[in-house]
C-alpha cells in the first residue's frame, strides 16, 4: 500500500493559500501555481521510484515451538529485499492474539546481504493457543514524501504451556543419580514380574527365584531374573471446569495440575509406559491416543496447552463414560479434579466406581488451604468462630469423600501445590512396584 507522508501533505497544503490568492488577484499567474502542484507530485513520484518496493520485500518469521508461562522467548523476524533500492529504515510491528502480550514496535536499520533480522520478545499472558496474527512493515522513500506499507498475514500457532523447563532437568537428574550408583539397572531388572534371563545363583538372592528344571539340566544352581513390565497405559484426566479454574496461591489449580502431570508424563514415557491426555468440563474436550517414547513429550505439551479454562461445572457422567469407552486395556487413570461438598461429589463417586471395575484410579487434588487457615486462625469475635466451625465441617465432609474413594480401591493424593509433583511421581512408582497394573 502506497500513501503520501505528512511531509508531502504539508508541501501541498502550503500552496493552497498561494492558489487562492492567485485565483482572486492575479489570474494570469495560475499557470505558475499549477506548476507548484505538478512539481510536488513529480517529487513524490521520484521518491516512489527510489523507494524500496513492497512486492520485493520478503518477510520470514521463525517463532518458538512453545511458549512458557512466566517466561519470554524471541521470535526472529527477517525482512529481505530481493532486488531494487533498499529503504533507510523500516518500522515493524508484530501483531499477536490476546494470549501473548504485543511486542514493542521496532525500527530496522542497516542491511547485511540485503536482509535484516531482529528478535521480537514474546511474553505470554495466559495458557492456551497463542497466535502470531500479522506483521506490519512501513518505510518511506529517500525524500520522505511517500510511505509504503506491507502487511503479511502469518497465522502462526504457538501453544502456551505452564513453565515446565525444569521437568526434563529434574527427571534427567533423577535418572542420572540412579545410574551413577547402579540403581536404575537394579530397579529395571530386579523388581518386576516379567522374566528377563537366567543367571547363576549367588548368596543373597531369593531362593524362590531358583529355576530347578534348568538347574538340573545344567548341573548348577540357576535363578530367574525379572524386569519391570512396560507399555502400561497412563491416562491424565483433567477437570477443566469452574472449580479447577479457580486460583490457588495466585495460579489456577488446573495449571498446577498440568505442571505436575507433565513431570510424571516425562518420567512414565522414559520408563517405557504410554501416556494419554483427556480433558472435560460440561462435555469432553481434548482427547488424545496413547503416546510412547520421550520424543512424544513435546506433543503432550501442545495438547496440555489446549486445555482451556471453563466456567461450567464438570459433567462426570458424560466425561468418564466417554473416557472408559476409549480405553481398551487396563490403565492407570489419574483424575485431577476438585469438589466442594458430599452432595456435589455423589455423581463423581458413582462414575469413578464404574472405572474401578477395570482400571486403577488415582484421585489427585489439592489441600484446601483457605479452609485450613480459617480453622487455625485465632478467633477475635463470634463471626470468626462461626467461620471456623463451618470450615471444619467442610473439611470433615472432604474426609468422608476420601474414605469412600479409598474403600472403592481408589488411590488418593491430597497435598499442597509445592509437594504435588513429587507425591504424584512417588505414587506412580509405588503402583508399579506393587504391580497393581
Amino acid at each position: 500500500m502506497i500513501a503520501p507522508t505528512l511531509r508531502s501533505i504539508w508541501l501541498m497544503l502550503a500552496g493552497v493559500p498561494l492558489l487562492l490568492f492567485i485565483a482572486v488577484a492575479a489570474p494570469a499567474l495560475w499557470t505558475l501555481s499549477a506548476g507548484w502542484v505538478i512539481g510536488v507530485l513529480a517529487l513524490m513520484f521520484a521518491d516512489l521510484v527510489l523507494a524500496g518496493r513492497a512486492p520485493e520485500a520478503e518477510i520470514s518469521v521463525y517463532a518458538p515451538a512453545l511458549l512458557y508461562m512466566s517466561g519470554e522467548d524471541p521470535a526472529d523476524v527477517t525482512l529481505a529485499f530481493a532486488r531494487g533500492p533498499l529503504p533507510g529504515k523500516v518500522e515493524v510491528q508484530l501483531e499477536t492474539n490476546a494470549l501473548i502480550a504485543s511486542p514493542p514496535r521496532k525500527i530496522l536499520k542497516g542491511w547485511i546481504g540485503r536482509a535484516h533480522t531482529s528478535a521480537f520478545p514474546l511474553k505470554p499472558i495466559r495458557r492456551g493457543e497463542g497466535r502470531l496474527e500479522r506483521l506490519w512493515a512501513r518505510w518511506t522513500g529517500p525524500l520522505g514524501l511517500v510511505a509504503i506499507r506491507k502487511i503479511e498475514t502469518l497465522e502462526i500457532a504457538v501453544p502456551v504451556t505452564p513453565n515446565t523447563r525444569w521437568v526434563k532437568e529434574e527427571a534427567v537428574r533423577l535418572y542420572q543419580r540412579d545410574a551413577d550408583f547402579g540403581i536404575k539397572m537394579q530397579i529395571d531388572r530386579g523388581d518386576g514380574s516379567e522374566f528377563d534371563s537366567l543367571r547363576e545363583f549367588t548368596t543373597g538372592m531369593d531362593r524362590r527365584a531358583i529355576d530347578w528344571k534348568h538347574s538340573a539340566r545344567h548341573r548348577m544352581l540357576l535363578a530367574k531374573e525379572f524386569r519391570t513390565e512396560r507399555n502400561h497405559n497412563i491416562v491424565f484426566a483433567f477437570d477443566t471446569g469452574r472449580l479447577m479454574s479457580e486460583p490457588l496461591g495466585g495460579v489456577p489449580k488446573l495449571d498446577r495440575a498440568i505442571n505436575s502431570a507433565l513431570l510424571l508424563a516425562y518420567v512414565s514415557l522414559r520408563s517405557g509406559d504410554r501416556t494419554a491426555i483427556f480433558g472435560f468440563d460440561a462435555r469432553p474436550g481434548v482427547a488424545s491416543n496413547v503416546l510412547t517414547g520421550t520424543g512424544a513429550f513435546p506433543h503432550i505439551q501442545r495438547l496440555a496447552a489446549q486445555l482451556d479454562y471453563s466456567v461450567e461445572d464438570a459433567n462426570y457422567t458424560l466425561a468418564l463414560t466417554s473416557l472408559a469407552s476409549r480405553l481398551e486395556r487396563r490403565s492407570l487413570i489419574i483424575l485431577f479434579t476438585d469438589f466442594v461438598d458430599t452432595i456435589s461429589a455423589e455423581l463423581m463417586l458413582e462414575n469413578i466406581r464404574r472405572l474401578t471395575d477395570k482400571h486403577i484410579v488415582l484421585f489427585a487434588t489439592f489441600e484446601d488451604e483457605a479452609l485450613a487457615r480459617m480453622i487455625n486462625a485465632e478467633p477475635h469475635n463470634a463471626e470468626d468462630v462461626s467461620r471456623a466451625v463451618i470450615a471444619d465441617t467442610l473439611l470433615a465432609e472432604r474426609e468422608v469423600v476420601f474414605r469412600k474413594l479409598q474403600r472403592m480401591g481408589v488411590q488418593v493424593i491430597e497435598t499442597s501445590p509445592e509437594r504435588f509433583g513429587s507425591e504424584l511421581v512417588s505414587r506412580y512408582l509405588d503402583i508399579k512396584r506393587r504391580e497393581l497394573l
